[in-house]
């Protein structure tokens, strides 16, 4: 794995502020130093899921969208290894294996490329390099029998999600084809065409190469979906949606009940969790809105997913603590750590 950087105990220590009669997150959580560490703690029956980041804006800028999707992971890092170690959440379920680092691509392009055309060509190229990295780490946890717990970047990395968790859970037995389902809260169907790599359609190029079987969208917000998705949404008896407005306007749903048709849409096989940040109001993303949905149903859907019998992974995609034009946002770090402690705490078998 080029580009991957393993965490050491002593870096989440170093990032983690111990107090007297305390024990937080990161004083228990595992974290493997090396490769080889890796390969030993995907072997731990007691590790459930493998947290890692994917701290990257190339895909948003090769959909033409804002920088600094790169910049939600170190606060959220800080956020979560600092969360209270106790009963509801303890720690030692996890693995905090590392990051991916993609800087290195970032500074060729926006050094060497010319010209907006150019700078997106480069771009969508050098997603494929993420791609590959981001698949065959998700393809290694999947077939270890462990969950993926990816914080992004750009949701462009849904694709290979999608196809290394597929291919691991094959490889394991546990899926009889490299196939899985996806539930995507979103504002975006992400679904646009396959015109190359980008944040904007990595589920088209999921579902186009074989590895997403159904897919469903919960909060899709009608003005922003383009006509032939649409209709490509509605033709297709493998993709549904329960839009934003079906929700909150015309309350033709409860956002309970929107959860319940999404896990019966998808309830053979096992199926990936996605959230994509731009959907609740006001986050700092590349699509950042001030309509959407507010943080406790988002810390909802994580509750509700987190308990799903056969789960692929989960992504949180998006987020960023600043973006390229001077917006900015703190909190958002605290966030992200929330909705993955919502998500690790829902599998917990409750006594």
């Amino acid at each position: 794995m080029k580009y991957f950087n393993f965490f050491s105990r002593q870096q989440l220590l170093n990032l983690t502020a111990m107090r007297k009669f305390e024990t937080k997150i990161g004083e228990v959580v595992e974290a493997p130093g090396d490769e080889e560490g890796f390969k030993t703690l995907l072997a731990n029956e007691n590790i459930k899921y493998v947290l890692f980041g994917i701290p990257e804006d190339i895909g948003v800028k090769a959909n033409f969208g804002k920088g600094g999707a790169d910049s939600a992971w170190r606060p959220f890092l800080t956020a979560f290894l600092n969360l209270q170690s106790n009963d509801y959440l303890e720690g030692k379920e996890m693995m905090l294996a590392g990051y991916f680092d993609f800087s290195e691509l970032k500074h060729l392009i926006d050094k060497n490329a010319s010209g907006f055309e150019e700078k997106v060509d480069a771009y969508r190229h050098a997603v494929h390099a993420i791609d590959d990295e981001v698949e065959s780490l998700s393809k290694m946890i999947a077939e270890a029998g462990k969950i993926p717990i990816a914080i992004g970047g750009g949701h462009n990395n849904a694709y290979p999600l999608i196809k290394g968790s597929a291919k691991g859970l094959h490889k394991q037995g546990k899926s009889p084809i490299a196939q899985i389902n996806c539930i995507n809260l979103d504002a975006h169907s992400d679904f646009r065409p396959a015109e190359g790599r980008h944040s904007g359609n990595g589920f088209r190029y999921a579902e186009e190469d074989g590895y997403l079987k159904n897919y469903f969208i919960i909060g899709l917000q009608e003005n922003y979906i383009q006509q032939n998705v649409l209709l490509d949404i509605l033709n297709s008896p493998f993709i549904d949606c329960i839009s934003y407005e079906d929700i909150f306007l015309r309350k033709n749903y409860s956002f309970h009940n929107s959860m319940v048709r999404a896990y019966e849409f998808t309830s053979e096989g096992f199926t990936g969790i996605e959230l994509d940040l731009d959907v609740i109001e006001n986050t700092v993303s590349s699509a950042v809105s001030p309509s959407g949905i507010n943080a406790a149903y988002a810390r909802q859907y994580m509750h509700f997913f987190g308990a799903h019998p056969r789960l692929a992974y989960l992504h949180i995609a998006e987020g960023a603590a600043f973006l390229e034009d001077g917006q900015e946002q703190p909190t958002i770090g605290k966030l992200i750590a929330l909705l993955v402690s919502d998500f690790v705490k829902a599998g917990k078998p409750r006594e």
